[in-house]
C-alpha cells in the first residue's frame, strides 16, 4: 500500500492477505522515500517499484520478500516533477510525470534498483480547461498486454499516446497519438482481458471511453463514451482508477467526490459498457482500487479517510459489498501480489 508521507502516511506498507476472507494484516512499513503515491511490482513479486511524487521526482525499488519493504539502492531521479504512475516492462521502469508532462524509462540493475534515465518523451499540447489543462500532464503509463507498446495517458492534452521502448537502449519513441473528447481529462486506462479493447477513465468529465486496440499496428480507436455516475448525481465527481474483471464481464471505477465505486457491465464483445450500480467506497476520496486475480474481491485506497477497504464481489452482478477495512493514513495506492 502506498501513501503520501507529506500528509501523515507511513510510506510503503506491506500486508498479508487472508485468502479466505480477504482481510489485510499490515506486517511492516517504510518511509524511506517521500510520497510513494503509486506502486508497481516486478513480475516475480520480489521487487516493488514506487514513484516519489515530489517536485524533484524519483523512482525507488524495494525488496518485498520480507515482512517490511526494504529500500534497494538509492532513489533515482526521473528528470521530471511529480511522477504519478509507473510500470515495469522489458527490464525497465517507465514513469509518467504529471508535473512536467513527460514519460521516462530507466533500466533496472541486477539487484533490482533503477538506473539513470535512458529514454525520455515530453508531451506537447493542452486542453480547454484553463485550470487543469494549460499544459501536458502525463498521468499514467501502461504496457500493452504483449509488451510491444506502451500507452501513456495525458490529462492535460486529452489524448493517449502509443510509444515504443527499445529494450536494448532504453530509448522511448512516440508512434501515434489518439485524441479523446476535449475537456474529458483522461487519467487512467485498462485493457480488456481479450486485448482487443481499452477503457479510458476521464477525471475532468466522469466518463469511460471505449477504444478498439490493434496490438499489431499499435493503434487506438475511440468508439463509445459512457457515464460512470448515475443520472442526477449531485456535485462534482472526479474518477481516479479502474479495474476490469478477469473474466471480462465488468469494469469497476473509483469516483472521488461521490466516494463511490461505479459498476459497469460489459457486453460479450467488451464494447458496450452499461452503468448498473454505484456503491459507497467505504471511505472518503477513493484514489485507487485493485481487483484480486480471481475478481472475487476489490481493494480500495481511500485517501482522505485513511483506510484501505476490501469488498466481496457478487459473481453474478459484479456489485461489491463492503467486507472490512484497515487503517492506512493518506492511502494512495494498493497493489496485490
Amino acid at each position: 500500500m502506498g501513501s503520501f508521507t507529506s500528509a501523515g502516511g507511513h510510506g510503503v506498507t506491506a500486508a498479508d492477505v487472508d485468502t479466505r476472507t480477504g482481510a489485510l494484516t499490515p506486517t511492516g512499513s517504510t518511509a524511506a522515500v517521500a510520497d510513494p503515491s503509486f506502486l508497481a511490482l516486478r513480475p516475480d513479486a520480489a521487487v516493488l517499484y514506487a514513484v516519489s511524487e515530489t517536485d524533484d521526482g524519483a523512482v525507488a525499488a524495494f525488496d518485498v520478500t520480507g515482512p517490511a519493504p526494504r529500500l534497494v539502492g538509492a532513489p533515482e531521479p526521473v528528470r521530471g516533477s511529480a511522477p504519478t504512475h509507473l510500470a515495469y516492462t522489458a527490464g525497465h521502469v517507465v514513469a509518467a510525470h504529471y508535473g512536467s508532462g513527460a514519460v521516462s524509462a530507466q533500466p533496472v540493475r541486477p539487484d533490482g534498483a533503477p538506473g539513470p534515465v535512458t529514454g525520455y518523451v515530453r508531451h506537447r499540447g493542452g486542453g480547454p480547461d484553463p485550470d487543469r489543462q494549460a499544459a501536458p500532464h502525463a498521468h499514467q503509463v501502461r504496457p500493452a498486454p504483449d509488451g510491444r507498446f506502451l500507452l501513456t495517458v495525458d490529462l492535460g492534452t486529452d489524448s493517449v499516446r502509443v510509444c515504443a521502448l527499445d529494450a536494448g537502449t532504453g530509448a522511448l519513441t512516440v508512434r501515434a497519438e489518439t485524441a479523446l473528447r476535449p475537456g474529458s481529462g483522461p487519467r487512467h486506462l485498462a485493457f480488456h482481458p481479450s486485448g482487443g479493447h481499452v477503457y479510458v477513465l476521464g477525471e475532468l468529465a466522469p466518463t469511460l471511453t471505449v477504444c478498439r486496440w490493434d496490438g499489431r499496428a499499435g493503434t487506438l480507436e475511440p468508439v463509445a463514451e459512457v457515464p460512470v455516475r448515475p443520472a442526477g448525481a449531485a456535485g462534482p465527481g472526479y474518477p481516479s482508477a479502474l479495474a476490469v474483471s478477469p473474466d471480462g464481464r465488468f469494469v469497476w471505477a473509483a469516483v472521488r467526490g461521490d466516494d463511490t465505486i461505479a459498476v459497469l457491465e460489459l457486453d460479450g464483445g467488451g464494447e458496450l459498457p452499461r452503468l448498473v450500480a454505484a456503491v459507497p467506497s467505504g471511505g472518503r476520496w477513493p484514489r485507487d482500487l485493485a481487483a484480486d486475480p480471481e475478481g472475487r474481491r476489490l481493494y480500495v485506497a481511500n485517501e482522505r479517510s485513511g483506510d484501505v477497504t476490501w469488498f466481496d464481489v457478487d459473481p453474478v452482478t459484479g456489485v461489491p459489498s463492503r467486507a472490512g477495512a484497515v487503517a492506512a493514513p493518506a492511502a494512495s495506492c494498493v497493489v496485490l501480489a
